[in-house]
């Protein structure tokens, strides 16, 4: 039996290798061990019970506030101790986190081959996001298998001279894991007025935190205030620099719920619940338009430009002016709404987890 490592740090990473998990569990073949470094602790928790996924190895490295340095140094650390110990023939990691780059600096060290779910998602800026675009590159150059999620996504990594053997067009496992979460019958966990549109929002990107912060609180008192008649839900991130500011500038406000965050199935609850979302998650840009969900993006660069292109997202910034605008118009006005709730999904068709472990039986068949 060949050993799989699946790392998972983050709840969105939970999300995305579930699938992938639950697919290499079901072959013979495999013996599969889930490491989870927990640099999200509560969130991926609830993600992994969710799927009926036990960690084998927890790190629990999460620790309040934590510095980019400091994480990175101790996964480094505790990832030596991990592969000196479990040898895997492969692991695999997904995404563009913390744990997705120190993992794979720690495999290259220790000559361990890596497949990268979710490879090739570029914005070629540096510093946006921060500090996602780095280390998906540096994840990238470190990989063995690339598991492109779309085809520019593969382009981006023919661009950087990955060879074109090496890269899969899987699809996105999000979709995986959204299709099969959204054909139960699931429960938002709370009451909401069903004869009020409601909006979703979520907001937690380190490039945001400060003054853009306040902006998105600002653009979301003005939307409030002129839209008593739709109610606004957002789960708030626990980050002091979300957190603190949104209960600050949001909490008062009748029309405005503020709650923890979200377990995943009554977060896909709450998309579908939903009129409209407006988010900076990497995520729900592709989740959201597979469920028919127009969704404007407090960023101004996406990794993700399909949906983009499909006109079914629109980037919005941490502006003011450009959030209350658009959002505005999606309120009021029907044809524009319908343009942008077409239910398309460029992401996958919900058998990118498959196709993953189809090349990695390929490969050690032969």
């Amino acid at each position: 039996m060949k050993k799989i490592l699946c790392v998972v740090g983050t709840r969105p990473e939970a999300i995305k290798m579930a699938p992938v998990i639950l697919a290499l569990q079901a072959e013979k073949q495999f013996e599969v061990r889930v490491l989870a470094t927990a640099q999200h602790r509560q969130m991926l928790d609830q993600v992994l019970d969710f799927f009926g996924i036990k960690a084998d190895i927890d790190l629990d490295l999460m620790r309040p506030n934590q510095s980019l340095s400091s994480l990175t140094s101790r996964l480094l650390m505790e990832m030596d101790t991990v592969l000196n110990s479990e040898k895997p023939d492969v692991v695999l990691v997904q995404g563009d986190t913390t744990t997705v780059m120190s993992v794979a600096l720690s495999c290259f060290y220790h000559r361990i081959p890596i497949g990268h779910v979710e490879a090739g998602l570029r914005t070629w800026d540096m510093q946006n996001p921060f500090p996602e675009e780095a280390n998906r590159v540096i994840a990238g150059c470190l990989s063995k298998w690339h598991f492109a999620p779309t085809e520019s996504s593969r382009q981006n990594l023919l661009k950087e001279g990955v060879a074109d053997a090496d890269i899969t067009v899987t699809g996105n496992t999000v979709i995986d894991a959204l299709l099969m979460t959204a054909a139960k019958e699931l429960e938002l966990g709370f009451a909401l007025d069903e004869n009020k549109r409601m909006v979703l929002i979520t907001s937690h990107r380190r490039e945001n935190f400060g003054e853009p912060f306040k902006n998105i609180c600002r653009a979301l008192q003005t939307l409030a205030k002129n839209n008593s008649d739709v109610q606004f839900l957002y789960p708030v991130h626990p980050n002091p620099n979300v957190k603190d500011v949104a209960y600050e500038m949001l909490g008062t406000i009748d029309n405005i719920k503020l709650c923890a965050p979200l377990d995943y199935a009554p977060f896909v609850a709450a998309m579908k619940r939903a009129y409209l979302i407006i988010s900076d998650s990497g995520g729900v840009q592709e989740e959201a338009p597979a469920l028919g969900k127009p969704v404007l993006v407090l960023r101004d660069e996406t990794e993700r430009p399909e949906a983009v292109d499909q006109g079914v997202v629109k980037l919005v910034g941490p502006n003011y002016d450009a959030i209350v605008k658009e959002a505005q118009t999606l309120l009021d006005d029907e044809n524009a709404y319908r343009a942008m709730a077409r239910g398309v999904s460029p992401y996958g068709d919900g058998h990118g987890a498959k196709r993953i472990v189809d090349i990695l039986k390929s490969y050690f068949s032969k």
